[in-house]
């Protein structure tokens, strides 16, 4: 029986083998008979040759372009600094007492008519009354003392008269000692000498002060200044009035626009720097004061100068160069620069490379793997083309 199975087994792969060569022999002759002549095939190949030629050099690249300047090109002095407020005040106790109120928290913002902290008045109140007491019985002996002066007729007399009588009464020692009772009165509410933020409260409601002692500061943010340390080879090309360019590390990506407001003139000896303080805008608070800043202040000026985006100059073979945009296509030409910034570069004639003139169009974007001639489109945004050609 086993042999017999065998021996079925062996009959069906032999059939099998048989019927798969017989196929694949058939159709080896049909194709060769059928891939010259048949004008289908042709037409086939044809469109697929064409759609391929055409993917190849008809495709057109995003890129951003931007307009060839001829402007002032700005060099600016890096530094960097922290951020402080344009004013700042820290309110001490100036009466000693009992803190009755507390009527504010941290960040509020106040003016000078806003109750800040209130002492306990009651002891203050008492030497007001007791200062009005003791002025009543000093005018009265001053009436007792000059009763009858009216009478002098000499002018010069009765003004003497009447300092002595002062004097001897008490009179002017008792309005001496009212003024200062209803000062120390009105001292126990305390409020903002100016409008600004509350911060660093240093009591709570119940603790007893002493004159002297911190209670809180207040700050105004709607303008920050800025002080940097520039080096004494650069301070010289910085005045009042420049713009500065602000970024703190807290608000990364974000640019503020500030002036120069002071240039110290003194060089400090060991860091051969002088201070420069720059005053910029803070809208809505954001900018507190201790962040850390980076500076660029605006120093040197060069007009008439022929000015490129720096992420339009690439670098190939070791030599400068850029991609011009003409016609659809992009044309590359090698360049020589000059001064630069954080943002644009100069280009310069040279009798071995080219020059680019104001209102061609540089490629900014998209354009590091190109080849001269590639077809390009520019577009606003690469990343929004998203690679695509665009319709």
């Amino acid at each position: 029986m086993a042999l017999a199975r065998r021996r079925i087994i062996l009959l069906i792969v032999i059939v099998v083998v048989s019927s798969l060569g017989a196929g694949a022999y058939l159709t080896l002759s049909r194709g060769d008979s059928s891939s010259a002549d048949d004008p289908e095939t042709e037409v086939v190949m044809g469109l697929a040759t064409s759609a391929s030629e055409s993917f190849a050099t008809d495709l057109a690249i995003p890129v951003e372009v931007a307009e060839v300047v001829r402007d002032t090109l700005v060099i600016s002095v890096s530094a960097s600094g922290q951020a402080a407020a344009l004013r700042q005040t820290t309110i001490v106790a100036q009466v000693s007492g009992r803190v009755e109120g507390l009527y504010v928290k941290e960040n509020d913002l106040v003016d000078p008519r806003v109750l800040l902290i209130e002492v306990d008045s009651t002891e203050y109140a008492l030497e007001v009354a007791r200062a009005i007491a003791g002025k009543r019985s000093a005018e009265a002996t001053y009436r007792e003392t000059t009763l009858f002066d009216d009478r002098v007729e000499d002018q010069r007399v009765r003004e003497e008269r009447d300092i002595v009588a002062r004097a001897k009464s008490g009179l002017d020692a008792a309005e001496v000692a009212l003024r200062k009772a209803e000062l120390d009165l009105s001292r126990t509410r305390i409020y903002p000498p100016f409008s600004g933020h509350v911060a660093s409260i240093e009591v709570v409601p119940g603790q007893w002060v002493s004159a002297g002692d911190e209670l809180m500061t207040i700050i105004e943010l709607d303008q920050i200044k800025v002080e940097v340390q520039v080096l004494e080879g650069e301070v010289g090309f910085l005045n009042r009035g420049r713009k500065a360019r602000v970024e703190f590390a807290a608000l990364p990506g974000e640019f503020f626009t500030g002036r120069v407001e002071t240039v110290n003139p003194i060089i400090d000896d060991e860091t051969r720097t002088a201070k420069v303080t720059v005053l910029l805008d803070n809208p809505g608070g954001r900018i507190l004061p201790g962040m850390y800043a980076r500076v660029s202040l605006e120093a040197r000026h060069f007009p008439d100068r022929i000015l490129v985006p720096r992420s339009a100059i690439l670098e190939r073979d070791r030599r400068t160069m850029l991609f011009v945009d003409e016609g659809g296509l992009a044309k590359w030409r090698y360049v020589t620069t000059g001064l630069e910034n954080e943002e644009l570069v100069e280009v310069v004639p040279h009798p071995e490379t080219s020059m680019v003139e104001p209102g061609e169009f540089v490629l900014v974007r998209g354009h590091y793997s190109l080849t001269h001639d590639a077809a390009i489109a520019p577009v606003e945004s690469v990343r929004e083309a998203g690679g695509r050609r665009p319709d």
